[in-house]
């Protein structure tokens, strides 16, 4: 810079792009991939994606979409945080489950994990956990007055309350110092179980103990509000946020009426809520949650300063999967970064075996050193509300709440959660969603890394100690792996009756160029419903294709190539392979308009992205075990 001209950004040498020129930008890369020749705002909405819940991701956002009414940290509407100093100072909790049913190997988890990094512990109680009279030993030395504990009891949470509160008397450790959550959830107990016989007496024994809290022990929460179980049973992001909704004001409710003021009320509420490995939706619904309690805290009376919501981050199990479960480490890495950046009080990052049985102790050590790289190594929590002010997390975050309070207005107009949870209406809208999502997952529009994308036949299986059976009776639980699971359960038990998986022979045609692509398209797919795949020789002709299967050892076939090479061999390699014994012929790609010529020649199926690979694979394996 010389002294006659000013010192500017680097920016200002350049001149402002608008949409209309990054629109024309993306209309030539459509037209050159050949995917559309929209032009303008249908060029740009070719590039976005549905989501659940009715949302759609845009893929740009500008300041045009806003970032009003955002608020500071620590005030309503507390997008940006429960508190002014959000975890800056101490870090969020870092919480760890433990399921164990004999109080002495559960105190021994407890014990290593308080040792290495965690700050509070999560006990399941009672019905699949350790006993209630267990609680003594299970606790033994440790120091109640600076770890945290929160009881998962379901329906001796009152007993296992009871108890804990003895505890901490019995420890010296004053109530009026000690934190924690007695876990009383009756709503979450109904919808696990099914069963309201008792809810009524529940409510009332949980509002009897959200009074004592408030009078002996501030620092302990009474109920929690889970939404885990509406995330469990295939819930989208907004229902279980608008679930969480109608759950809370269900407690508010029966806590006012019992005689707490509405801000001690609110402050006897913990909610939990899921985190998943999409790192942008978890953060938004965090933000959203506390967006849409700081609005009904509002509307009941609450105070400002009783209007925060209090969250419990818990990594999804909805995402975890059975099979190549090491890629589980990376899932929840990621989800309890989300939690952690979306402002969550406590994180619980699940070991990456928690799908297989109970956890030994290699996976619960990286469960806490994850939470332990991210807080003393990446430093996650010294920034307050790191995404805020991204227009896309903004926009998000503004979507999610308005669809979530849409449901949560239809569940209270159908006379509350409870009466939404007896007449099937929950669980009917979460099963109509989850089979939404099982489409997608059939058609591996969403993949699952290791599962139905890149599977790894030859590595051995994990096994674990099984884990105590949870509850149930009530909605379901699922996984996204559960169709694929069947599938490579029944390639197991082929391997295991007859020595060697099921084949499938990938009929490579032309040279390699032809052909690669969709050999690897092939491959993948018949691996994620365990088949094995064989390829040599490569490629092969009507002539030679007849010996290279019967070497093979398969029984079905797959002819890979493109689509000129199709039209010169497909059909005269078909009828080989199906006058060789193939029991099936399939074609990777789309027929287009030789469809009925390939059929003719002996093409049983076509297999080509967003094709119901579920349905490809079953069928393929029920061709194979028939024979």
């Amino acid at each position: 810079m010389t002294a006659e001209s000013p010192e500017l950004p680097l920016a200002a040498a350049f001149p402002d792009a608008d949409r209309e020129q990054w629109q024309r930008l993306v209309e030539g890369v459509l037209r050159k991939s050949g995917v559309t020749e929209a032009t303008g705002a249908a060029a740009e909405d070719a590039l976005a994606t549905d989501l659940q819940d009715g949302i759609r991701i845009r893929p740009l956002y500008t300041a045009e979409d806003g970032t009003a009414a955002l608020g500071h940290p620590g005030f309503p509407p507390f997008v940006r945080a429960g508190r002014p100093e959000g975890t800056s100072v101490a870090g969020w909790d870092v919480r760890q489950r433990h399921v164990h049913t004999d109080p002495r190997r559960a105190n021994e988890s407890v014990l290593a994990d308080l040792e290495n990094g965690v700050t509070s512990v999560w006990l399941t109680v009672g019905d699949g956990g350790v006993p209630v009279e267990g609680l003594e030993q299970t606790l033994d030395g440790v120091y109640l007055d600076l770890a945290a504990v929160v009881l998962d009891a379901g329906a001796d949470f009152a007993p296992a309350a009871e108890e804990l509160l003895r505890l901490y008397t019995a420890s010296g450790a004053p109530l009026s110092e000690v934190t924690g959550c007695l876990g009383a959830d009756p709503l979450g107990l109904l919808a696990r179980t099914g069963d309201d016989a008792k809810l009524r007496l529940q409510l009332e024994s949980a509002a009897r103990l959200a009074a004592r809290c408030t009078a002996e022990a501030p620092g302990i929460r009474a109920l929690a509000v889970d939404a885990l179980p509406y995330h469990e049973a295939g819930g989208s992001a907004a229902e279980e946020l608008g679930i969480s909704l109608a759950t809370g004001v269900a407690y508010l409710r029966q806590l006012t009426e019992a005689g707490l003021g509405i801000d001690d009320a609110c402050r006897q509420l913990e909610f939990r809520y899921a985190a998943s490995a999409d790192q942008f939706l978890t953060i938004a619904k965090l933000r959203a949650a506390r967006r849409l309690w700081a609005r009904v805290a509002e509307v009941c009376g609450a105070s400002p300063a009783a209007a925060a919501q209090r969250q419990h981050a818990v990594t999804s199990t909805v995402m975890m999967t059975r099979r190549d479960p090491w890629v589980n480490m990376l899932r929840t890495t990621v989800a309890g970064l989300s939690a952690g950046v979306g402002g969550a009080d406590a994180v619980t990052v699940l070991p990456f075996d928690a799908a297989l049985g109970t956890p030994d102790a290699f996976a619960r050590r990286i469960a806490r050193n994850t939470q332990s790289v991210l807080l003393e190594e990446s430093h996650l929590s010294k920034v307050i509300d790191p995404a805020g002010g991204s227009w896309y997390v903004e926009s998000l975050t503004g979507e999610l709440a308005r669809a979530a309070w849409a449901w949560f207005q239809e569940i209270e107009g159908a006379d509350g959660q409870a009466a939404s949870l007896r007449s099937g209406m929950i669980a009917g809208r979460l099963a109509r969603t989850w089979e939404r999502r099982t489409e997608d997952l059939a058609r591996r529009r969403e993949p699952i890394t290791g599962v139905s994308e890149f599977p790894h036949l030859a590595e051995p299986p994990v096994h674990r100690e099984p884990a105590p059976t949870p509850i149930g009776g009530g909605l379901p639980r699922v996984r996204r792996d559960d169709a694929y699971e069947r599938l490579r359960s029944r390639s197991d038990d082929h391997l295991a009756a007859n020595g060697a998986r099921p084949k499938v022979f990938l009929a490579a045609l032309g040279p390699v160029a032809a052909h690669t692509a969709r050999v690897a398209f092939a491959a993948n797919l018949f691996q994620a419903g365990g088949i094995e795949t064989v390829a040599e020789p490569a490629p092969v002709d009507a002539e030679s294709v007849a010996e290279a299967f019967a070497r093979s050892g398969a029984r079905i076939a797959c002819l890979c190539s493109s689509d000129a090479v199709y039209g010169e061999q497909a059909a005269a390699v078909a009828a080989a392979l199906k006058s060789a014994g193939a029991l099936r012929v399939h074609l990777a790609g789309k027929p287009g308009e030789r469809r009925e010529e390939f059929v003719a020649a002996g093409v049983d199926s076509f297999v080509f992205a967003g094709c119901d690979a579920v349905e490809v694979l079953s069928s393929a394996l029920d061709v194979m075990e028939v024979a």
